[in-house]
């Protein structure tokens, strides 16, 4: 059983027309994902690989029921994106978008809030359901497979290695969710934590996090009351210290953020910790056998 989506999800691609949208729109279509309409204001009429597109996301709605959409627009839109597709009723948003304004995002979040809707990113990957041929965002359509494993991550080119490497050692995934790198984002650790321990065919969760901020160490008490193991792997072990790392929420913050403080937190929550990539598909088939 898929997280987030499923075999159902319609979704509505905003910025369909665009470079990054139109071809990402098609990579979906391939991976089996129901893209339903796109959007692009003023190129109402056209379509993208077969997919009609529209001047709002209410007009993809009302005609195709989307209840999912993606955002490919440039960040200093994207906040009148997700607005507009929250608006519309639209119950999750996936922001693929890189450089929100930080102020934006915390709108966004705060407007997500008020209408009960999930925000996932800005600046993420996206998510997949491979049991449910449903992907939304970016990653590479031949690094999945179904099975029992439920990853959720910070880091997008870590996220499909691993996954990658899951897939290569017979590890299929449940859902795999990019939370994105920025400051401020939508869907948490937490979150996704709640939903596998939930979802009774994840039966491992794989945590991908990074030095900065405290979203790991914040996990880290979840787990200790989890029924699932957890295996844990985290980037900037080698980072020099105070050295500020690429996204913009990997800062450290008062002695929390560092690699150590997040190993520390995590194994003492239950977790076991990989200390290289490679160890992470050893550790979930010991996981399984336990």
């Amino acid at each position: 059983m898929s997280v987030l989506v499923d075999e159902k999800t319609r979704i509505v691609v905003t910025g369909a027309t665009g470079r990054q949208g139109s071809f990402h729109l098609g990579q979906m279509l391939e991976f089996g994902t129901r893209v339903v309409a796109g959007v692009t204001p003023g190129r109402q009429g056209q379509e993208v690989s077969g997919v009609p597109v529209y001047d709002t996301v209410e007009t993809a709605v009302e005609k195709h029921g989307a209840n999912a959409a993606v955002v490919f627009v440039p960040g200093t839109l994207a906040k009148d994106s997700v607005m507009e597709c929250i608006d519309a009723g639209v119950p999750l948003v996936v922001v693929v978008s890189e450089h929100v304004p930080l102020h934006d995002a915390m709108v966004i979040n705060a407007f997500a809030a008020e209408r009960g809707a999930m925000i996932v990113g800005p600046n993420t990957y996206g998510l997949c359901a491979p049991s449910a041929r449903c992907k939304i965002g970016i990653p590479p359509n031949s690094i999945f497979q179904p099975g029992p494993v439920g990853v959720v991550a910070r880091s997008g080119t870590l996220s499909y290695e691993l996954v990658g490497s899951l897939t290569d050692a017979g590890l299929g995934q449940t859902t795999v969710v990019g939370m994105g790198g920025d400051r401020v984002a939508g869907l948490n650790f937490i979150d996704m934590l709640k939903r596998f321990e939930r979802d009774p065919e994840t039966k491992v969760v794989v945590l991908i996090g990074e030095i900065g901020g405290t979203a790991e160490e914040e996990a880290a008490e979840y787990v200790k009351g989890m029924s699932k193991p957890v295996v844990a792997y985290l980037a900037g072990k080698s980072a020099p210290p105070g050295k500020r790392m690429g996204h913009a929420g990997a800062i450290i913050e008062r002695g929390r953020g560092t690699f150590e403080s997040k190993v520390s937190a995590l194994t003492a929550g239950g977790a076991k910790v990989a200390q290289l990539p490679w160890e992470v598909a050893p550790l979930v088939k010991e996981a399984l056998k336990a």
